[in-house]
C-alpha cells in the first residue's frame, strides 16, 4: 500500500482548496510533501501549515538558528525529506558544511558561534532526555532571550510533528535528491 498519496487540484474538496491557496500564496509558495498528507485532514492542514509559517518565516530567531534547530530535529528523526529541504537552506543562512555533515551522520558538531552551540545542545537534549539540563537552558536564555527559547521549542515541535508525519506516510524525497541518511551513525 502507498501511503503518500497526492491530491491532484482537481480533486481538493473545497476545503481543501482553501488550505491550498492559502499554502500556495503564502511564502511557501508550493505544496510539498508533509503539507501534501496534510490536506486529507484540511482542518489539521490549516491549523498546522499556520504555526509552521510562523516557525519558519516569522520566529524571534535569525534563520540561521531556526534552520540549525529544523535540521538537527530531521536528522535525529531521520526524515529525508525534511533535511533534503531544509540543509540547503541551513548552509545559505549560514551553517557551515562541517557542521551539517556532523549533524547528518550523527557526529558531535564543531561549533564556532556559541548561539549555534547552545541552540544545538538545548535541541539535543530535549529530544534525547525529553528534558533540558538547568545549564543548558540557562545558556539558551542567555543567549536568545525567554521569547527565544519559546520559539525554539515551537520549532522543535513543529518540526516534530513534520518529522514523524514524513515517517508515518513514508513521504518520499524530491526528486533526484538522494537518501541523506543511508550511511549515517
Amino acid at each position: 500500500m502507498d501511503r503518500y498519496r497526492s491530491l491532484r487540484p482537481a480533486e481538493l474538496s473545497d476545503a481543501q482548496r482553501r488550505v491550498y491557496d492559502s499554502i500556495v500564496s503564502g511564502p511557501r509558495g508550493l505544496v510539498e510533501g508533509p503539507l501534501e498528507v496534510w490536506l486529507h485532514s484540511p482542518r489539521l492542514a490549516e491549523r498546522a501549515q499556520a504555526l509552521g509559517a510562523y516557525c519558519r518565516y516569522h520566529s524571534y530567531l535569525p534563520p540561521r538558528l531556526s534552520e540549525l534547530a529544523i535540521v538537527t530535529v530531521g536528522a535525529y528523526w531521520q526524515a529525508g525529506f525534511e533535511w533534503t529541504v531544509h540543509a540547503p537552506l541551513a548552509a545559505k543562512a549560514g551553517i557551515g558544511d562541517a557542521v551539517l555533515e556532523a549533524i547528518r551522520t550523527g557526529a558531535e558538531p564543531a561549533f564556532t558561534q556559541v548561539d549555534e552551540a547552545a541552540v544545538f545542545r538545548f535541541t539535543k537534549e530535549l529530544l534525547r532526555d525529553h528534558r533540558v539540563s538547568p545549564q543548558t537552558f540557562a545558556d539558551a536564555e542567555r543567549l536568545l532571550g525567554t521569547e527565544g527559547v519559546v520559539d525554539l521549542t515551537g520549532i522543535l515541535g513543529y518540526y516534530t510533528l513534520i518529522s514523524m508525519t514524513i515517517l508515518a506516510f513514508e513521504v518520499p524525497l524530491p526528486e533526484g535528491a538522494p537518501e541523506p541518511f543511508v550511511n549515517a551513525g
